[in-house]
């Protein structure tokens, strides 16, 4: 069994990548998923925003309004820590729990561990080996602006708001380059899985 963790930068494909590990036969744990499940109302994580932030959070329906938190915690970082602070330790807890679930039914399983801010929540020194999906900044800067319909000073404030892809690139152990067409990236992600699939056999 081997477990990886892969990551990538705002609009650099990385869902794309995951579903090309999924349909090769990797079992996909999704960071994002389970903080959205997280999040939901009367859950704990939930329970800790509320506290902390402010009924001000909620929507009419007592969900989170994610936009307003977004907007809280986009341009401070004290607040965006206390936010990660509050959700991470339990995203994990839970990552943890599917890993052992995973472990006890399936041998010689490829287990991908789907997180978008690996990097910047320090995970990469307990997780190895790490995956990137690559695209250079420009190309990230175009796909988010079409992508999420944002000015280009708004695109390029969430970009930098993350580790430079550049920067993860040096950090990280296999780069997947998501640059060009959509079967190369097939490919590519293919050719990872092969090796991760070898990698496990001889673990």
């Amino acid at each position: 069994m081997i477990i990886a963790g892969l990551t990538g930068g705002i609009a650099s494909g990385k869902s794309t990548v995951s579903g090309f590990f999924k349909d090769a036969g990797a079992f996909i744990i999704d960071a994002d998923k389970i903080a959205h499940a997280l999040v939901k109302k009367d859950r704990p994580a939930w329970q800790k925003i509320v506290k902390y932030f402010g009924k001000d959070v909620l929507l009419p329906d007592g969900e989170i309004n994610r936009e307003f938190l977004g907007n809280i915690i986009f341009n401070n970082p004290e607040e965006k820590q206390k936010l990660n602070n509050i959700v991470h330790p339990l995203v994990f807890m839970e990552m943890e729990k599917q890993v052992k679930k995973i472990k006890k039914n399936t041998r010689d399983a490829v287990i991908i561990q789907d997180i978008p801010l690996l990097f910047e929540a320090g995970y990469h020194k307990d997780i190895s080996p790490v995956i990137l999906v690559y695209v250079p900044e420009y190309t990230q800067l175009q796909r988010l602006m079409k992508r999420n319909n944002l000015s280009e000073s708004d695109a390029k404030s969430r970009i930098y708001s993350q580790i430079p892809i550049e920067e993860k690139k040096i950090l990280a152990d296999i780069i997947i380059d998501n640059s060009k067409t959509i079967a190369d990236t097939g490919e590519k992600t293919l050719g990872v899985y092969n090796y991760l699939t070898q990698t496990a056999d001889n673990k």
